[in-house]
């Protein structure tokens, strides 16, 4: 009886002949991987108010474990490529998945802070930064022809529906049941995904096996030192200028170091060459800022629904919705119908409509009394969003030749992981920066507090600024008169809302400076379309 599925031999290998055609459940259980790495974030976010009580840490401590696992994947995704080269794509993406595993069943069990850092966020972003390059490297061995382009049109379909429905999911979970749960359910399917291994076909590398150490490191170094920089100043930390020099003086280091291979004929952890391609500049540096303004965007708004708003997880995933789903829809239909119409007046309209719809909220997020009044602009920031998701893959890719796309989509990947990493902590740190100095001010102007609470409160948030909601802050006041418990919440109330404000900014520059790539982008002659821009992963 025919099942659909390749038959495996003794060594539970699948024979060569009826892989290379593709196989259904291979591809789906790919689609599973990609499927449990997107939704993974969204799950976090939208928790953040529980997991923050459950483990007795600060939402401060949190995003910064969100915006570190992404620069963790950022910053060796380059690296993890060259590793499944050497090791075997399917031993990457093997040890990929087990990363993953790892850092979501500890978040099933963890107490602390740490736990969640060192688990969830390094080991999980490592297993990342190997799991996404060796799938793809097993997609293109593992299915040929019509089906190959079904295997990468459902596993891009996996990572869309995702992006779409992460929030909801994680929201009922969270309400419901418990953050803890969803992140068990990440280990059953991974579980899943590694039960049918015996599927895939490892997928040989012929090329140099040689490896650029000093490029790696410096990689590694350049986007952790400006992103950790950042993190470290939102705690209150020391040396913030040092670190993020570090980190800029690595990446100008890489620039050089890696043209300086180049002509002497070494291996290079990215050819420098294909930074002479005028689209693929504006393309990653589009596709950097489009994920600086996503981070920012989902790390500000569940702090403001979950803080302000007082909104449960289910809640905030319906109120983020409109963003998420917006984007999916119209990346689907404007993949589909864009016609004639330039890549470039798609991606300039989706510029316009995210930078719209982030500077539409920031009138409404101190008058807001629910999360109905943010339904209209995010979900003409979500439009904007999906208009460029539609397009920013190929406009990047279609340049560059069919040998040499999968080496210019992991240069993609980490752009865009990075901007992620960068939007989630400058968002952060901006957010609570402003909330200490703008709380602090309205103190020590205020007539109700006298001078010694003025210099506690002030002395407090020195020490650890954080976002508190009025039911968290009426608790810690208990014990204050009640003429100073009532100043100190209306000093709160007024200033989170500003303080958020200040957050939206950062989605909302990195608009604005993508609608100059944009303008940029129109002056340039149209992309030809590229079989292999939209089979490679972003």
């Amino acid at each position: 009886m025919t099942t659909g599925e390749p038959v495996a031999g003794p060594d539970g290998a699948v024979d060569a002949a009826q892989a290379a055609s593709g196989s259904s459940a291979l591809a789906v259980r790919l689609a599973m991987a990609m499927f449990v790495l997107v939704v993974d974030t969204s799950l976090m976010n939208v928790s953040i108010a529980k997991v923050v009580e459950d483990v007795d840490t600060t939402v401060s401590g949190i995003q910064g474990a969100i915006a570190l696992e992404a620069l963790v994947s950022a910053a060796f995704i380059l690296i993890g490529g060259k590793i499944g080269d050497l090791i075997g794509r399917k031993r990457a993406f093997v040890l990929g998945l087990l990363g993953y595993a790892i850092g979501a069943l500890a978040m099933a069990v963890c107490q602390s802070l740490t736990v969640i850092i060192i688990f969830w966020a390094i080991i999980g972003g490592f297993g990342a930064s190997l799991l996404l390059p060796a799938m793809q490297s097993l997609i293109h061995g593992n299915f040929t022809g019509p089906a190959q382009k079904k295997a990468y049109a459902l596993v891009g379909a996996a990572a869309a529906i995702a992006a779409a429905v992460g929030p909801l999911i994680g929201g009922f979970l969270t309400t419901f049941l418990s953050w803890r749960v969803g992140f068990l359910l990440e280990v059953v399917v991974i579980g899943i995904v590694l039960a049918g291994m015996g599927l895939i076909r490892d997928v040989p590398y012929t090329g140099s096996r040689a490896i650029d150490l000093v490029g790696a490191l410096l990689s590694a170094v350049g986007m952790g030192g400006v992103v950790v920089g950042v993190l470290v100043w939102q705690e209150g930390g020391e040396y913030v200028g040092v670190l993020i020099a570090l980190g800029a003086v690595a990446l100008g280091s890489l620039a050089w170091w890696l043209r300086r291979r180049k002509r002497e004929g070494r291996p290079t952890l990215v050819d420098p060459e294909l930074f002479t391609h005028d689209l693929f500049r504006l393309g990653i540096s589009s596709q950097m800022l489009q994920n600086i303004a996503l981070g920012g965007a989902m790390i500000a708004l569940p702090i403001y629904l979950q803080m302000v708003l007082e909104y449960n997880a289910l809640e905030t995933g319906l109120t983020i919705a409109p963003l998420s789903l917006t984007m999916f829809a119209t990346a689907l239909v404007a993949g589909r119908r864009a016609g004639r119409r330039r890549p470039a007046v798609i991606i300039r309209a989706g510029w316009v409509l995210l930078s719209a719809g982030m500077l539409l909220l920031l009138p409404i997020v101190p008058r807001a009394e629910s999360g109905w009044a943010l339904v209209v602009p995010l979900a003409i920031a979500g439009g904007g969003l999906g208009l460029l998701v539609s397009q920013l893959n190929n406009y990047t890719l279609s340049p560059i030749s069919d040998e040499r796309v999968s080496e210019a989509a992991g240069v993609n990947s980490a752009a865009g992981s990075f901007g992620l990493s960068f939007g989630l902590a400058f968002a952060g740190a901006i957010m609570l920066a402003t909330l200490s100095f703008t709380f602090t001010q309205m103190a020590e102007d205020s007539s109700v507090l006298p001078p010694a609470a003025q210099h506690q409160v002030a002395d407090a948030l020195e020490e650890d600024a954080e976002v508190l909601s009025n039911t968290q802050l009426q608790r810690q006041l208990a014990d204050q008169p009640p003429e100073i418990q009532e100043e100190i919440l209306r000093i709160n109330t007024d200033a989170r809302p500003r303080a958020l404000q200040v957050a939206l900014l950062v989605p909302i520059l990195a608009g604005l400076l993508g609608l100059v790539n944009g303008a940029r982008m129109m002056r340039r002659p149209d992309p030809a379309p590229s079989d292999a821009a939209e089979m490679a992963l972003a």
